[in-house]
């Protein structure tokens, strides 16, 4: 899905998801428990710099921004992003693809939370870890990448999903643990099951990966 079909499903984009997940249904299944464990997990973290990977309306982001947290949100959709300002005038919002890498804004920052929902699926596996390897040396001491997104413990799981559905999006790349895990290696990476088809990536550099990082600095 490019940034134009994206635009266009941006009025109806959340009433989807939530029919979705009351529904038990993929995509979405599981997405009101995902958001809440997120939000759990990033009050429980600490700091207040938070970069949203892939803000769509802002959904997540707005309860933490009405909690007093800094927001820097990156979308490829401008329609999404406009419904994510009207929401949250004070955050700091950028219109980027992240299939052609960090924008260059980023280069300079620091975050305490790294956060992204629903949106990583739309990068092949090494495009995922090629991010995240880049995304590490812009934690602050402590920091964290959280991701939330359809994705499975193994291949089998995915594939039981796939066959219980008649929906399914063959142009996206869904996290799949026993392939990505070999691939997040350099990382301390934890994962949950959230529903058949959702999971939460927590992923903090490793100590010696952190090190290098700082001394490479």
């Amino acid at each position: 899905m490019d940034d134009k079909a994206f635009d266009l499903w941006a009025a109806s984009y959340e009433k989807s998801v939530i029919q979705s997940d009351q529904k038990g249904e993929y995509p979405f299944a599981g997405y009101q428990q995902l958001m809440s464990s997120l939000m759990d997990l990033v009050q429980r973290q600490g700091g207040s710099r938070l970069l949203d990977l892939g803000l769509g309306t802002g959904l997540l982001a707005k309860q933490l921004y009405d909690l007093g947290y800094a927001i820097t949100g990156i979308d490829f959709s401008e329609k999404m992003l406009t419904l994510a300002r009207e929401k949250m005038p004070q955050a700091r919002l950028v219109q980027h693809d992240l299939s052609l890498g960090l924008p260059s804004i980023l280069t300079e920052a620091s975050f305490d939370i790294i956060l992204s929902t629903y949106a990583l699926h739309h990068l092949k596996d090494q495009d995922k870890a090629n991010l995240i390897r880049n995304l590490v040396p812009l934690l602050s001491p402590g920091g964290v990448i959280m991701i939330g997104d359809i994705a499975f413990p193994s291949w089998k799981d995915l594939e039981a999903c796939r066959a219980g559905t008649s929906e399914w999006d063959d142009e996206e790349y869904y996290w799949v643990m026993e392939e990505m895990g070999p691939l997040l290696s350099d990382h301390q990476v934890s994962f949950q099951v959230i529903s058949h088809c959702a999971g939460i990536l927590l992923i903090r550099p490793s100590v010696d990966k952190a090190g290098k990082d700082k001394i490479n600095d």
